[in-house]
């Protein structure tokens, strides 16, 4: 049965001829789908249309995009099958010599050669041949990847394998306390064991049990060596320990141990996580409330001040109100809400706290201390200022609405208000929608009359098209205006930016263009001319879509600097070997300003952490061998044991800087010690480096860092250095509630220089008070590519690396362009020193990854300071719960991944994108999808306007419908004009996800960045359950809980009921009969039915019923 499938759309009169596809093949059986990108019933229109084509099995075999390169040519991907109908291999998209308007193409590879040349272009899935279509093997596009797959293999444990933990859990202070217990190791073919090995032969093994528990993930280090770590959970089945190598080495440990490297967690009566241990900090607590949302929050350094943050809900569970109140126990303070939501309700005036009138009641716990921010919904604060109506041409939504909500402000973010943590000022933000309900302003206020209002004017796509920014410091001084254009082409690949500060000529910052896999080739950077940039940068690619180049430093060709990263192919092969699973193995640069050829060589052991970048510069007469070198070792959990670096001395030779060896409490680094005492690089002694009950780091004598206090966010309060000397210096940071940074105070002898940071606009000053200074001096503010020098008058243009490492900054001084700064740096981050030396920009002090370096030598990276001169930060990870890192910098790898904001690192730009959850901490691997396609008959089916996912994702915005930005796409879609139905074709194809059970959930790091993010054979993968904040689990319910209560699992399929004493007092289920005792009727809760009066939603508790008929009465074993 061969029947064609064919899109035929009618929303209005106007839309038809827009809609209907211009040239797709007749004879074959295709879905159209179109996105307009421009309003369709203007000149000019731009969409993006795709068409998809089918066999006569109803499987897709071509995807054409239509007009969809940047010369406008047709984009195909091919799509074949094996005999068994699996898609086992996945072809890369082939841009064609021209467009045929969507038809289908006869032969789609037959253009591959002139984009890709002679590279292979599909990747592989090699499957097992079984029932079962396990994944044996898969191997990536390009030559070079032909003979390195990833293999996966598929079998049980060995006998004394892995070590077997058992818990014994008690009730305490009303929440599980599990303790651990080793009970040897499991006999042989308990336990299943998956392998996954990388490209490299990096191997990592899975181990899980019956019920599908991870149990343990083993990295492979060695033939004698296995970083393992372990997870062990309770008798109700919840996560209680996690057991990262350097403590699973040990069959028994001591406290001391336990607290400095264990993970624990400890659940309530409900599986809500209520206390967790996370290593080198204290216990950290959590409540909640009735409707299981998150309501305090408690650490160890809040718990010695009896104080705990608080959320306060309105009555969709949206948090409103955030700050601090005093408190006691969490057992006490979960007692005081376990019976109540916790919901405040608009009520201007409402009360006033901290200096600031907040519109809400507050019924509950009103002892507030400090409120730290307040968000409002639906409507304006009173004391708002007025809405602009029209904001660059587009109408704002109202408070009131005109004939109908979806013109209204309700269920939006309308105003936010955040608090500075060290003084009652408050900043006051405003937002602004048009009337398809997106985003389109923005009016952040402050106490001192300073302001910064951005406006955006969103073309029928919703890309900007402008944006104004209007930014005043304080009442009184000279606004400041940036005005920035954006052009775009028929795809909305960005071609030009334009950038205007003040009544400046306005300047082209960058010009883009694209090969014809849409990737960026060409960017001219600033002038004021599109004929006449300053610089003209080129990129390269590899066929896995890797950056390779940046210009090309083998020859700059009058350019100021070049750029070469080789992944597979090192030149240096004495230093670096070949690495297909997508690490980094040599770089070379080159400046303009010596013209030598730099190269760092770099290796990494099995856990693809770096040990070493060997320094070389290849083409000089004299070898500068490893003159910058630096070489790292580890311990198990990934903390660094000794590091070793270089440096060029006066006679032009290599020499040792630092020879550092690291002492360790738990992750903790107690002392550094250095065997050269070279006042380069790291200078110490050794002396012992101080933590808070928190893991904050709070002295470094070797650094001279005498005291560092913190805020309740664990951002650093103020730092004093060389105390009692001449040069004694404090810093002092002012942060908003949010954990902005707005200011910074040094002090350094009888000086304070302030340093102000208003949304990119940074200002100077400096004086003889530590008081914040009245006349401070606007320095820049931040571009796409670089930043506007207010004194100079004069746009900055920086060359950064994939890392986002600033490496040359440059500018047109009139005459030429000059260099203004270089900066070079160690593979963990500290800068070179001794040549290319430049004056550079004293107020613009960001360099390694992008972030500010501080008077300290440490770099604010928002959520913490990073120290490049030992490759550490000085605070835990705020989500080590999930990363399993401490202390340590992007898992060691600081040549392929950064951390943009301190939180969790991130691959750089132009490298591979793993999934970074799938990589490390085992990175859990559950499955790779195959897709099959079965032919289905399918029926005609109503659609629901009012949540149908026929729609696609451009046609949502913020919750409202965008109708006249609709996307429609479907399988031969028919939408009537005002019809709220979709009728389908006779015939179609059933798509099969078969997930291929591939446990281990543990690959090794990097093995996703050998399968990029936009390729269909990527590897799902998912983590562990890591208990979460105001999360339930679903498991069994624990046999002891709160007396005279009653608990129900979350896929409420059992219940049970406690005593007086905390003991279970009986399980019932659904076969109560009605002559069941009635008080035991009474007490049944199986029979929850849905209260639609009740804004929780949790139902009322309904009395027992007499069973159905053949229904088992589980309570007596028969059937009525």
């Amino acid at each position: 049965m061969n029947r064609k499938l064919k899109t035929i759309i009618s929303v209005s009169a106007f839309l038809v001829a827009g809609l209907l596809p211009a040239q797709l093949s007749p004879t074959e059986n295709y879905v159209s789908s179109k996105t307009y990108l421009s309003d369709p019933t203007q000149p000019n229109v731009k969409a993006s249309e795709t068409v998809q084509y089918f066999d006569g099995l109803g499987r897709p075999k071509q995807v054409v995009n239509v007009k969809a390169s940047p010369s406008g040519k047709d984009v195909v991907t091919h799509i074949e099958y094996d005999a068994f109908g699996r898609q086992s291999k996945d072809y890369l998209p082939v841009p064609q010599s021209s467009t045929g308007n969507g038809a289908i193409v006869s032969n789609p590879l037959g253009n591959a050669s002139s984009i890709y040349g002679a590279e292979k272009i599909y990747s592989e899935k090699v499957l097992e041949k079984s029932p079962l279509d396990r994944l044996q093997q898969q191997i990536q596009v390009g030559n070079d990847w032909t003979n390195k797959p990833v293999k996966f293999d598929y079998s049980a444990n060995i006998a004394d394998e892995v070590i077997k933990y058992t818990t014994t859990t008690t009730w305490e202070n009303n929440a599980t306390k599990s303790s651990i217990e080793y009970k040897g190791t499991y006999g042989a073919n308990q336990l299943y064991k998956n392998t996954v090995t990388d490209e490299d032969g990096n191997k990592t093994i899975e181990f899980k049990n019956g019920i599908g528990q991870l149990l343990l993930v083993r990295k492979v280090l060695s033939t004698t060596e296995n970083a393992d770590t372990y997870y062990v959970y309770n008798e109700y089945n919840q996560l209680a320990w996690v057991i990262p190598p350097l403590l699973s080495k040990k069959k028994t440990w001591d406290l001391a141990d336990q607290h400095a490297l264990a993970y624990e967690y400890r659940y309530d009566g409900r599986s809500r996580l209520v206390e967790k241990k996370l290593p080198g900090k204290g216990w950290e607590h959590m409540v909640y409330d009735k409707a299981d949302r998150l309501v305090f929050t408690q650490d160890e350094l809040m718990r010695a001040q009896n104080k705990w943050f608080f959320n306060k809900y309105d009555l969709f569970g949206r948090v409103i109100i955030t700050g601090i109140v005093g408190g006691t126990s969490r057992t006490d303070m979960q007692n005081m809400i376990a019976n109540n939501v916790i919901v405040e309700n608009r009520n201007p005036p409402g009360f006033t706290k901290n200096g600031m009138s907040i519109q809400y009641t507050n019924n509950h716990f009103p002892y507030l201390e400090t409120v730290l921010s307040v968000n409002y919904y639906d409507t304006y604060p009173i004391e708002a200022p007025a809405i602009p109506p029209i904001i660059l041409g587009q109408h704002t939504l109202s408070q009131i609405g005109v004939g109908n909500d979806i013109t209204s402000t309700n269920g939006f973010l309308v105003a936010s208000y955040v608090k500075y943590i060290e003084n009652d000022l408050w900043e006051r933000t405003y937002h602004y929608y048009d009337s398809k309900g997106i985003l389109i302003s923005t009016n952040k206020i402050d106490q001192l009359g300073g302001y910064t209002r951005i406006e955006t004017e969103l073309d029928f796509g919703g890309v900007p098209l402008r944006k104004n920014t209007y930014h005043l410091r304080k009442r009184g001084d000279i606004e400041v205006t940036i005005k920035e254009r954006f052009v775009y082409d028929s795809q909305n690949r960005l071609l030009q930016h334009f950038h205007q500060v003040n009544d400046n000529p306005e300047e082209i910052l960058a010009q883009n263009s694209y090969n014809e896999l849409s990737q960026l080739q060409i960017k001219k950077v600033g002038g004021v001319s599109p004929t006449s940039p300053i610089q003209t940068i080129d990129y390269k690619y590899n066929i896995r879509g890797w950056m390779t180049k940046i210009n090309d430093p083998s020859n700059l060709n009058g350019k100021l600097f070049g750029y070469e990263i080789k992944y597979h192919n090192p030149i240096n092969t004495s230093f670096s070997h070949s690495q297909y699973n997508g690490n980094i193995t040599e770089i070379d640069w080159k400046t303009s300003n010596d013209n030598i050829l730099k190269r760092y060589s770099y290796s990494y052991d099995s856990l693809n952490r770096l040990s070493f970048g060997h320094y070389s510069e290849p083409n000089s007469t004299i070898p500068q061998e490893d003159h910058f070198g630096e070489t790292a070792e580890y311990d198990l959990n990934g903390n660094i044991t000794h590091l070793y670096r270089n440096a060029k001395n006066p006679n032009g030779l290599a020499m040792q800087i630092d020879n550092l060896t690291y002492t360790y409490l738990g992750n903790r680094l107690t002392k550094v010690a250095d065997a050269t005492q070279n006042s380069y690089g790291y200078s110490g002694t050794g002396n012992p480096i101080g933590y808070d009950n928190n893991g904050n780091m709070i002295s470094h004598p070797d650094k001279g860092i005498n005291s560092i206090s913190y805020n309740f966010l664990n951002l650093p309060a103020e730092i004093k250095e060389n105390s009692g000397n001449t040069n004694a210096a404090i810093t002092r940071y002012i942060y908003r509630a949010d954990g902005v940074k707005v200011a910074k105070n040094y002090i350094l002898g009888g000086t304070t220089k302030e340093t102000q940071y208003l949304d990119g606009f940074q200002y100077d000053n400096s004086g003889t008070s530590n008081v914040l200074a009245s006349s401070s001096s606007l320095k820049f503010v931040p571009t796409a590519e670089g930043y506007f020098d207010f004194i100079k008058n004069k746009y900055i243009y920086n060359y950064t690396d994939h890392l986002g490492n600033v490496r040359l900054s440059y500018f047109n001084n009139g005459a030429s362009v000059e260099v203004l700064e270089e900066n070079n740096y160690y593979p963990f981050g500290l800068k070179h020193q001794g040549y290319n030396i430049l004056s550079g920009n004293s107020s613009y002090q960001y360099k390694y990854n992008g972030k500010e370096l501080q008077e300290t030598g440490m770099y604010d990276y928002g959520a913490r300071m990073y120290m490049p001169d030992i490759g550490r930060w000085g605070v835990v990870d705020p989500r080590s719960q999930y990363t399993h890192e401490a202390y340590s910098y992007v898992w060691n790898n600081p040549i392929s991944f950064n951390d943009p904001t301190g939180m969790t690192g991130e691959p750089c730009e132009g490298c591979p994108k793993p999934d970074l959850k799938k990589i490390y901490d085992g990175g859990k691997i559950e499955g790779v999808t195959i897709t099959i396609h079965r032919p289905i008959n399918i029926q005609p089916k109503g659609l629901d306007f009012s949540s149908s996912s026929t729609y696609a994702a451009g046609a949502m915005m913020l919750g409202r419908f965008n109708f006249a930005g609709l996307a429609l796409t479907g399988i031969a879609a028919i939408i009537l004009p005002k019809t709220p139905e979709i009728y389908q074709a006779i015939s179609g194809y059933r798509v099969e996800q078969m997930t291929i059970d591939l446990s281990p959930k543990a690959l090794p790091a990097h093995f996703a960045q050998g399968q990029d993010e936009a390729e269909e054979d990527t590897t799902d993968v998912n983590n562990v359950q890591v208990p979460e904040e105001g999360k339930r689990r679903k498991n069994r319910i624990p046999d002891k809980g709160e007396p005279n209560t009653v608990e129900i699992n979350d896929p409420k399929t059992t219940s049970k009921k406690y005593g007086p004493d905390g003991n279970v007092q009986k399980e019932y289920n659904k076969g109560h009969g009605p002559n069941y005792p009635k008080n035991e009727q009474d007490d049944h809760i199986h029979d929850y039915k849905p209260n639609p009066h009740n804004p929780t939603g949790r139902g009322v508790r309904q009395p027992g019923r007499a069973p159905k008929k053949g229904e088992l009465l589980r309570d007596f074993g028969i059937r009525q």
